[in-house]
């Protein structure tokens, strides 16, 4: 069974380009191509295909824009940009929007059919450069976030009777833990906040407490 595949490209000689790529190799059939998402909208729902090739830069309605449109239109279809805009911005609207992978329009021929097949079997294919920024990108959010916001309310609960002095039996009765749950419960506190014992989770918990409300947390 070959995968039916638009294109949506407004540069002629490459949008004809893809289509021969995808009509001479075998497994791929080309169903469509035009350069408009205007025009896709009306021939697009009738051709159903499973994958479509989205420029971002078009005439009249973006790519993305494009794809945010379509996807409801044609939810089993994967949507895959090629496109020349490398900036994270792009990437994540893109992704938000409803793209499941990103190909800069430089990917070579090989490299672009492996990517089609593997966006149609539930992969997200990213050429190299664009998945190292998506990375980094969720690296410096992930930077940003203090480490208390970590945390979850029961995770904060358990560090704060910590902090105060509490014994693990006296955690366990005050908050109808059992013992197996509260170590979970440290555990995770202690991998979030980097630390390995009590003292320097109790540390880290004074820390930011003392930042976030100008108080230490008091002892009993």
């Amino acid at each position: 069974m070959s995968i039916a595949v638009y294109i949506v490209e407004d540069d002629a000689p490459a949008r004809e380009i893809l289509a021969e790529w995808m009509s001479d190799a075998s497994g791929f059939k080309c169903v469509g191509a035009h350069g408009s998402v205007e025009q896709a909208l009306e021939h697009l729902p009738v051709e159903k295909p499973s994958v479509v090739l989205m420029d971002i830069n078009l005439p009249g309605m973006s790519g993305i824009e494009g794809v945010r449109r379509l996807k409801p239109l044609l939810p089993d279809a994967q949507f895959l940009m090629l496109t020349v805009y490398e900036d994270a911005d792009h990437v994540f609207e893109a992704l938000e929007a409803g793209a499941m992978g990103y190909l800069l329009k430089q990917t070579p021929r090989s490299e672009l059919l492996a990517s089609i097949k593997d966006v149609y079997a539930g992969g997200s294919p990213m050429t190299s450069n664009i998945a190292r920024r998506v990375v980094r990108a969720f690296h410096r959010q992930d930077a940003t976030v203090p480490e208390s916001a970590k945390l979850s309310q029961r995770e904060r609960e358990i560090l704060e009777l910590l902090a105060r002095g509490y014994l693990y039996k006296e955690i366990m009765d005050s908050l109808n833990l059992s013992r197996g749950t509260l170590n979970t419960y440290v555990r995770r506190t202690y991998e979030k906040l980097h630390v390995h014992s009590r003292s320097q989770a109790v540390a880290k918990f004074s820390h930011f407490s003392l930042n976030e409300t100008g108080n230490c947390p008091s002892k009993p």
